[in-house]
């Protein structure tokens, strides 16, 4: 068993749409990043290229590659879930939360589960999404930024 730890943030800005587990959330602000900014799938993929010992997202897709400007996280996630297929390992569990004061998200939970489960061709029960507020602490709490970890375990086939 291998198990991975992801984290990602991004600022909250205008005129941005706010993409989380590959839906996109009515808001009147969205995340801004070189992709589709993400924070919760991109949190998924460091976890599990992190438990498979193949880096950080950072690695696999360059902030500074113009391919990724505005690039679905959901896609590059089907990527990694190939890397793992052909390094022989098996998704075991993936459990994400995503730390954010607004919008309340929780509404879109099975959405985002969904969109993971079949991003990596695995069973939905496999994948658990949950939502916090930091109780208006910090950067998250203030309404800045949007920000997630993941943590997820493989298996050998």
């Amino acid at each position: 068993m291998r198990i991975g730890l992801g984290y990602d943030v991004h600022k909250l800005v205008e005129n941005r749409k706010l993409i989380l587990g590959g839906v996109e959330i009515p808001f009147e602000k969205g995340l801004l990043g070189h992709s589709d900014a993400d924070v919760l799938t991109h949190a998924v993929m460091d976890a599990l290229l992190g438990a498979a010992g193949l880096g950080d997202i950072g690695q696999h897709f360059p902030d500074t590659d113009p391919q990724y400007e505005g690039a679905s996280s959901i896609e590059l996630l089907k990527h990694v879930g190939e890397l793992l297929e052909n390094k022989g390992y098996a998704i075991s569990n993936i459990d994400a939360i995503a730390m954010l004061e607004q919008p309340k998200i929780m509404k879109y939970k099975d959405e985002m589960e969904k969109n993971i489960s079949d991003a990596l061709n695995i069973d939905i029960d496999k994948v658990n999404v949950k939502a916090t507020t930091e109780e208006g602490l910090g950067f998250t709490g203030e309404g800045l930024g949007v920000a997630s970890q993941a943590i997820a375990l493989l298996e050998d086939k």
